[in-house]
């Protein structure tokens, strides 16, 4: 079995209103030092696959296909397998 870390996260240049707001949130509230935020989603899926190469193809499939707005976001991931 293994779980894969999923990063997406906006492109360069695409426009990020929560991350503006929470930005003006944070200097709201003192926290002057900071440039930029930019937001992103994290998941985790656990595969019952014994095989990483698979496990791979698996994920960048679903990433490809309803994970991920290719037009806007950019994915990484890391596989890691579970030890029972």
């Amino acid at each position: 079995m293994f779980n894969a870390k999923i990063y997406i996260s906006l492109k360069e240049g695409v426009s990020d209103p929560q991350g503006v707001t929470i930005k003006h949130a944070l200097d709201s509230l003192g926290y002057k030092g900071v440039k930029k935020v930019k937001t992103g989603k994290y998941l985790q899926v656990e595969l019952e696959i014994n095989d990483k190469e698979r496990v791979k193809e698996e994920i960048e499939d679903m990433c490809k296909k309803i994970l991920v707005n290719p037009v806007i976001e950019n994915y990484t991931y890391k596989i890691e397998e579970i030890k029972e």
